[in-house]
């Protein structure tokens, strides 16, 4: 039986996003193909925005079970866009990828998501062109039950996606029993130890109770996001600013994370680069 989880021909790109899914994504493709051959890489797109725990993630999935990971970086040079290749000691952490790619007249937001093209899906592609790839399979840690962000068009100028979860109907439960019984985990958890503050930490696709959630717990990174919004003079959402957000979760006091009803759940996706 052909496991969902074989590499197809040719060169692969395996998007690894920092989290849960595409680290579990990574293992099983590792199982089912006893390593990697030299035309398979894996990549993670720092924004400088992750959490520290997620970095650490990306590199003890590395050491663990001894995968090279390339970490890539969004950059500018001499006003031109380029990308820069780091490491779990050299990876920016204050945002410095993020505010470089801020040079527009207005701010990525949920129609807008260049945030996502540059910072995450641009920066890989001119890595791998500059390692002289002209095609490849882009493998994407999309569950079966989020068939609702598979990318429809299944084919980009250069690459072709590829959705092994989705293939073998992974869903969260498999995900979560999966990192119940690891030896080691993401250590990210929010308000009933749902996984939240992953990926980029303040990301406007996150709901308003999320969003609250760290500013709660983590006003000094969502400051931020405050001071980007400032220095552009407009705003990642069309209905709120982060300081705004901020001040009123100042102002409340802990009971408004106690009623589902206060605070909006419902987010707008997740970046997927």
């Amino acid at each position: 039986m052909h496991s969902p989880y074989a590499l197809p021909d040719g060169n692969v790109l395996i998007s690894f996003s920092g989290g849960r899914t595409s680290g579990f994504m990574l293992h099983q493709i590792l199982e089912a193909n006893q390593g990697l051959p030299d035309t398979t890489k894996v990549v993670f797109a720092n924004t400088g925005r992750e959490m520290p725990q997620t970095l650490n993630f990306v590199q003890d999935c590395s050491e663990h079970w001894d995968v090279p990971i390339t970490w890539l970086e969004y950059d500018r040079v001499d006003n031109k866009v380029a990308y820069k290749v780091v490491s779990h000691n050299s990876a920016a952490r204050n945002g410095e990828p993020f505010e470089k790619m801020l040079y527009r007249p207005y701010l990525p937001n949920a129609v807008a998501r260049f945030c996502t093209a540059e910072l995450k899906v641009r920066t890989i592609k001119r890595y791998l062109v500059k390692q002289g790839w002209k095609h490849w399979h882009s493998c994407i840690g999309i569950r079966a039950d989020e068939a609702r962000r598979i990318n429809k068009k299944q084919k980009e100028d250069r690459w072709t996606f590829w959705y092994p979860l989705y293939h073998a109907n992974v869903t969260k439960k498999e995900v979560m029993q999966f990192w119940n019984g690891h030896t080691f985990d993401l250590r990210l958890h929010g308000p009933n130890g749902v996984t939240a503050k992953g990926n980029c930490d303040g990301c406007f696709l996150k709901s308003e109770a999320t969003l609250a959630m760290m500013w709660r717990e983590h006003p000094d990174r969502m400051q931020w996001w405050v001071d980007m919004e400032t220095k552009a003079g407009g705003t990642f959402h069309k209905s709120r600013s982060y300081a705004d957000l901020g001040n009123f979760i100042e102002r409340q006091g802990d009971w408004i994370f106690d009623n589902e009803a206060f605070l909006c759940q419902a987010d707008e996706g997740e970046c997927t680069g």
